[in-house]
């Protein structure tokens, strides 16, 4: 691995013999999940997909063209009116099924995670537990549901209202949380009654892959359909199709605008979530110790490939290096290295050679434009796309560091000297997913949790997620509701229907 940045020598944790995280035979198929089997694609074109860690190739999968989307379209309109007619019991007692299959499977799962993306152990084990809880959950809130009463509004009109699928939805879902940002779509679609025709990032398919695979027997064929290949190809016919009633997508702000061009055409209903840059707000009341053993996780966490991450500090100028010296200290004992290094491994490497590439040159611009590493600041030497976990300090106001979306390992910190710059200052990026805000004096933390534009805020806490509360952004984050009640809300339309009752 090279690059223009000097490598940091000696923190890469690797086993000291190889150890495959994945016997023969435990990979998915890998071929298009269409209409409930594995088919080949229709151009014979395939993309590799590789191992972050050691550069190597795992595997081939379709390169989806249009045409294969088109298939899977069609399967999932066959599918829809049987599906959207089952009782919200009926869907339940299948998504419960599903987690229980996931639930089986937890270990197996966690392995292929890691094996694509690199992920350390400890973090796909929790994506796994995540996915498993999500359909718990979402069987349970699609039975308890609640709208308007029915009631005389109009005289002698009775108006009811009735909540019904949109149909079939077209799902794109990212490359950081492969199986869990699928299953934050899948889950509350299902559930609302509609079908999927879903396109997984091309760098990471497996595990979606691999879900089909073990719920295939579980889902009527054509309900969950799986196209694999590129975004501006199988994204774009997924968004401009006319017979797909919605499009959903997690992933950047730039994929966010293009699926949201290509739906205008057909006047369909999007779902975006996009990228963030969550501000961290430390005031000179804040348990410094609390906050930096808070950040040493929510800023590193998944290598700081997460969109909610606290990775740009706004520290009061007063204990800026008091708090400074506490966070050094806790990423300074972050433990770097392949999944199959030990159990303790807590950061792995990046995607992808393009976006190793890409998080470098954001360092060395950063440093060149004065900001210093406390810690880290650069690759780490050997094979793989790994990146020292890094806190930049002297940051200079409005560097490209502190507004653009680096993803990954990297925090920076900024001083501030007043409540009311702390708040303009950290709303002054075009995102707006998630923030924390780090006092003990109580008002404090209501009066600016409310001032900052973002769609998640923790007080004295951040990354803390919950399956029964929504994740969403404002801004440049993008807007429809993950988890929660809330999602199912956004997969569903109502219809008002009116009885004249005159007699």
């Amino acid at each position: 691995m090279t690059s223009t940045t000097e490598t940091i020598s000696g923190a890469v944790r690797r086993p000291t013999e190889p150890t495959p995280l994945l016997a023969a035979g435990e990979l998915p198929p890998t071929q298009h999940f269409i209409a409930g089997q594995f088919q080949a694609g229709s151009s014979g074109e395939t993309q590799a997909i590789v191992d972050p860690c050691t550069e190597a190739t795992l595997c081939e999968v379709p390169q989806g063209t249009a045409a294969d989307v088109d298939v899977a379209v069609a399967a999932a309109l066959e599918a829809k009116q049987a599906w959207g007619r089952k009782l919200p019991k009926e869907r339940a007692e299948i998504l419960l099924a599903i987690a229980d299959r996931l639930s089986e499977n937890a270990d197996l799962l966690a392995r292929i995670e890691s094996a694509n993306c690199g992920k350390p152990l400890m973090v796909s084990e929790d994506d796994v537990a995540s996915s498993i809880d999500s359909f718990r959950f979402m069987a349970g809130a699609v039975r308890a549901q609640t709208s308007i009463a029915a009631g005389e509004y109009a005289q002698d009109h009775l108006s009811v209202i009735l909540r019904e699928p949109l149909g079939v939805v077209g799902v794109v879902t990212p490359w950081n949380y492969p199986l869990l940002m699928a299953v934050w779509k899948i889950a509350p679609i299902l559930a609302a009654g509609n079908t999927i025709v879903l396109k997984p990032s091309e760098q990471t398919p497996l595990t979606t892959l691999k879900f089909a695979e073990l719920t295939a027997d579980l889902l009527p064929a054509g309900v969950l359909n799986i196209v694999t290949g590129l975004g501006p190809v199988v994204g774009q016919r997924l968004a401009e199709h006319p017979q797909v009633d919605m499009i959903a997508l997690t992933g950047s702000v730039n994929s966010g605008r293009a699926v949201a061009r290509a739906a205008a055409d057909t006047v369909k209903r999007v779902h975006l979530e996009l990228g963030g840059k969550a501000p961290v707000v430390i005031f000179e009341d804040a348990d410094l110790a609390a906050a930096a053993e808070s950040l040493r996780a929510a800023g590193y966490w998944n290598s700081g490939q997460e969109c909610g991450a606290g990775t740009r500090v706004l520290v009061h100028e007063s204990v800026a290096e008091r708090f400074t010296e506490l966070l050094v200290q806790q990423v300074s004992t972050l433990v770097v290295g392949e999944p199959t290094a030990g159990s303790d491994v807590e950061i792995g490497p990046m995607i992808s050679k393009a976006h190793y590439e890409r998080v470098v040159g954001h360092l060395e611009r950063a440093q060149s434009d004065g900001a210093r590493a406390a810690l880290g600041g650069g690759a780490l030497e050997g094979q793989g796309y790994f990146i020292a976990p890094t806190v930049l300090v002297d940051v200079p106001e409005g560097a490209a560091c502190t507004l653009e979306e680096i993803f990954g390992p990297v925090v920076t910190v900024e001083t501030f000297s007043t409540e009311e710059e702390a708040v303009t200052r950290a709303n002054g990026v075009p995102y707006g997913l998630a923030a924390s805000v780090w006092t003990l004096n109580a008002q404090r933390g209501h009066d600016v949790s409310s001032r900052l534009d973002a769609g998640t805020v923790w007080v004295n806490s951040h990354l803390a997620l919950a399956n029964e509360m929504p994740w969403a952004g404002f801004k440049s984050s993008g807007y429809g509701r993950d988890l929660s009640a809330y999602a199912l809300d956004d997969y569903s339309r109502t219809k008002h229907v009116m009885h004249n009752k005159a007699r």
